[in-house]
């Protein structure tokens, strides 16, 4: 067998035949220690275990043994070497847990060798499974400790994203603007905002970026980031890129482009003109596209349509004009709003959603009681919900 570091303890009462053994063992370059009896042996189990043991010791002392040496995270086989004369005592000794039985005096030692390749084989095996269950485990902690870190994580940047949003129910010239968004993770890809862009106009916007989690929330903070420089960018008299929904979307556009993250975004921004009484806006392929309804109830989406942002190097979008004669109510939805409504297309989730809006669903609240929000633990897609009200029309 060669060089050997196995430890054998042999617990035999026989002097001539513990000696045989020993020099058997030995021989095959076991380390080998030698004891009378359990009580003599006690001393070396306490300080370190062998990795198997021969022993010629009574029923009630070999299931000492086992329960002494076995457990979740090792296994010492015990071999009983004794001279048997029947097969009841052999079964008794496996029973009592030994994982084999010697017949002494141990004249063939062709049998000798079969039970140690047997019983090594069991040893390097527990081994190993000792190995893998601490690499197991390690691995187990750190992916503990990854998840934690990941979820503090997330839990900051959801923080940040809170605080990159307006206020709700902000009154400006006369509207008031209202928000909700839902996340189906810890970070949302969904993004709305809605500012005064001087005495006359004031802007809002909802956007979806295309996929879930850090990457698409990673490109609100771009799209808040941006949206401050164009605002300031005004006050300096440096562009007025902001003031023209196209124009908006062609800055967005460029931006996500520069950034290679290989997202995109579809939105609508629009933009009230209040001395005028007038919304003009362009749309990023988005989708649902905004309900307006009227005093008397009267409820339609807007039209319009156009590329989404952040796809194409030159593209081009159309400006849409509408009047906004009497008292309205605006209300604009990332397309998460059509995953929890139950219905079989999208023509029928846009209808029903329709629906709900012609029944005086107007506003946050009114929402989110008809469509269950807050019940819902786990969204199929993150949900923005941006409200405009006339406040004539409140």
């Amino acid at each position: 067998m060669g060089s050997r570091t196995e430890r054998i303890l042999v617990i035999d009462p026989d002097q001539q035949s513990a000696a045989e053994l020993t020099r058997f063992l030995e021989s095959k370059g076991f380390y080998v220690s030698l004891h009378s009896d359990i009580k003599s042996a006690s001393l070396q189990l306490d300080q370190k275990w062998p990795d198997a043991i021969f022993a010629d010791v009574s029923g009630a002392e070999i299931e000492s043994l086992v329960d002494r040496l076995n457990t979740e995270e090792n296994v010492v086989p015990v071999v009983v070497c004794h001279l048997a004369s029947t097969a009841e005592q052999v079964t008794s000794a496996l029973r009592a847990g030994a994982a084999d039985f010697l017949v002494k005096p141990f004249r063939d030692k062709g049998t000798l060798e079969d039970v140690l390749a047997k019983l090594f084989d069991r040893v390097r095996v527990n081994r190993l499974n000792q190995v893998y269950r601490h690499e197991l485990e390690d691995a187990n902690r750190e992916l503990r400790a990854g998840i934690s870190e990941l979820r503090a994580d997330q839990r900051a940047g959801r923080k940040v994203q809170l605080k990159m949003l307006p206020d709700h129910k902000v009154d400006i010239g006369g509207l008031e603007f209202d928000h909700l968004i839902k996340p189906s993770l810890y970070l949302s890809g969904d993004f709305l905002d809605y500012f005064r862009l001087d005495d006359d106009r004031t802007l809002v916007y909802i956007a979806d970026v295309s996929g879930h989690g850090a990457s698409s929330a990673f490109v609100t903070v771009l799209l808040k980031n941006l949206t401050n420089r164009l605002q300031r960018n005004i006050r300096r008299g440096s562009s007025e890129d902001i003031l023209h929904p196209d124009r908006f979307l062609e800055r967005i556009n460029a931006e996500l482009l520069d950034t290679g993250l290989g997202k995109h975004l579809t939105v609508f921004v629009g933009i009230f003109t209040h001395s005028s009484r007038t919304l003009t806006y362009a749309v990023g392929a988005h989708f649902p596209m905004p309900i307006i309804a009227d005093a008397a109830g009267n409820c339609h989406f807007l039209e319009g349509a156009g590329l989404p942002v952040g796809l194409f190097e030159e593209p081009t979008w159309e400006t849409y004009e509408m009047k906004l004669e009497g008292p309205f109510r605006l209300i604009l939805f990332s397309d998460g709003i059509l995953e929890v409504i139950k219905a079989k297309s999208l023509d029928e989730k846009e209808s029903r959603l329709l629906e709900l809006v012609t029944g005086g669903r107007h506003t946050i609240a009114s929402l989110s009681d008809a469509l269950i929000l807050d019940e819902i633990t786990e969204l199929p897609d993150d949900i923005a919900i941006v409200t405009v009200t006339d406040v004539v029309a409140s």
